[in-house]
């Protein structure tokens, strides 16, 4: 018996209560969950506090005051219990309002046989996606969203008239709000099935919708040395950035080229949580998904030989990204931090003309540029590049592959470490050279520290020295 369980049987003896919804689907697909869905006969907020009580003063708190929903959570968060109140006279008119049969199934709190009056079994063991009801997505259009999500996490088939009655209600979505829409969007995109989520959504007619910069990439043709449009290369990059989280696929051979040496420590930083209860893995995914929005806008064909560019989409796609992500209530850390992938995507690749090996302040100029994405926006280059296969793309990938794979361990050490403690301070620089704080003692002390990455510099007396040189020049 799980923690959860044994809490709320504990802290709800004697009262009706039911376990319902995402706990008992996933228990029954052999999910493992430490959380707990629950509709209680009464009073919910009076149930939380009693399952509250049963767990040492757990965190009660109300999770929904238009549902009027409560949710207590663990003191060390190992598991969560939300409390819901019964939405109807009875248990099968409240299962009936929910969104899909399969989580339209319920069983008592102190155990017994499931309760499923609109063959939720049945469905699962099809492995069906089945609306609960005729009116489930107009009586909440984000349910579009939900079928998508549920889907891909699932592995279910939606079935046909589910189908369509979604497609019919996909225009309402959007009236409903963005935190909401982007708490879907979020896990679709997060999904190891994410493009499969995608393309659904396409054909729902949702990413019309949700999503518009996304459309607005189909068809957009682009240079020679490209093979998709570009959409169709945002999907491929997309599935190499998802390649790298989960492993495998048509391309693992050439992505180990770059991380192998890494592996362990790529596949640390990728599990690092950033923001929005997404870790760096899965917002990199974001940062496939926006890094050429800006191509649309930005589209221009050579008069003299006809060849198609997008002068500046980094630099447009940035701003674009960040207005997407705002519109979507993204917390700012995200915003900056998806803003930051697609305005630096470029640089890598431009990198791949210099001398190789790269010089270390060359290398030093990238990683202080793209910081603190220079890992991530490494990787998102090494999936851009693997997705561009148009002419010459076989020596292109390779000489790119070859960057990357050098830069990424100096990205990983920049992460871990930073440039290194500075071998002056501000304060001491100011006094030794008799200069006011200000930018031109900004640009010595960047000097220094790019001099000293370089392994040009290794004591106090060196660098004093390397500044006297440099402020003439300033």
């Amino acid at each position: 018996m799980s923690s959860a369980l044994q809490i709320a049987r504990t802290g709800l003896a004697g009262r009706r209560a039911w376990v319902v919804g995402g706990t008992l689907r996933d228990r029954l697909l052999g999910r493992e969950t430490a959380d707990l869905d629950m509709v209680v006969e009464g009073d919910p907020g009076e149930a939380a506090r009693a399952v509250s009580r049963a767990a040492g003063r757990a965190a009660c708190f109300a999770l929904s005051e238009e549902f009027g929903s409560w949710r207590v959570v663990a003191r060390d968060h190992s598991w969560q219990i939300d409390v819901e109140p019964l939405r109807a006279e009875t248990l099968e008119q409240d299962l009936a309002l929910r969104d899909f049969t399969v989580n339209a199934i319920a069983e008592p709190l102190e155990g017994g046989s499931p309760i499923d009056p609109l063959g939720g079994l049945a469905d699962l063991e099809a492995r069906r996606l089945r609306m609960a009801g005729p009116s489930a997505f107009a009586d909440d259009p984000l349910r579009v969203l939900r079928l998508v999500r549920a889907a891909v996490e699932l592995d279910l088939a939606p079935e046909a008239e589910t189908v369509r009655c979604a497609r019919e209600s996909t225009g309402a979505l959007g009236g409903v709000s963005a935190e909401r829409v982007f708490a879907e969007l979020r896990r679709i995109l997060a999904a190891t099935r994410a493009r499969e989520g995608l393309e659904l959504m396409h054909d729902l007619g949702a990413t019309a919708v949700v999503l518009p910069e996304l459309e607005a990439l189909r068809g957009v043709e682009q240079s020679r040395f490209h093979h998709r449009d570009v959409h169709g290369h945002t999907f491929e990059v997309l599935d190499r950035t998802i390649e790298l989280t989960e492993r495998g696929g048509p391309h693992a051979e050439e992505l180990d080229r770059v991380t192998g040496s890494h592996d362990a420590q790529v596949r640390g930083f990728l599990s690092e949580p950033l923001a929005d209860e997404l870790s760096r893995g899965e917002a990199l995914r974001w940062g496939a998904l926006l890094h050429d929005a800006a191509k649309p806008l930005t589209r221009e064909v050579r008069p003299l030989d006809g060849r198609v560019t997008f002068i500046g989409h980094d630099v447009r796609g940035a701003e674009l990204a960040r207005s997407v992500l705002e519109r979507l209530r993204a917390s700012e850390r995200l915003r900056a931090h998806v803003a930051a992938l697609v305005r630096h995507h470029l640089r890598l690749g431009f990198l791949v003309h210099e001398p190789q090996p790269l010089a270390r302040r060359t290398v030093f100029a990238y990683l202080r540029a793209c910081s603190p994405v220079e890992v991530d926006v490494t990787l998102l280059s090494v999936a851009d590049r693997l997705a561009t296969r148009g002419d010459k793309a076989g020596a292109a990938i390779d000489a790119h592959l070859a960057v990357a794979r050098d830069m990424l361990g100096a990205a990983l050490r920049w992460h871990a470490d930073g440039p290194g403690a500075p071998l002056l301070r501000g304060d001491e620089l100011a006094r030794e050279l008799a200069i006011a704080p200000g930018p031109r003692l900004g640009e010595l002390l960047e000097a220094l520290a790019e001099a000293r990455y370089a392994g040009e510099l290794d004591t106090r007396e060196q660098a004093l020295a390397y500044a006297r040189a440099v402020a003439q020049n300033i």
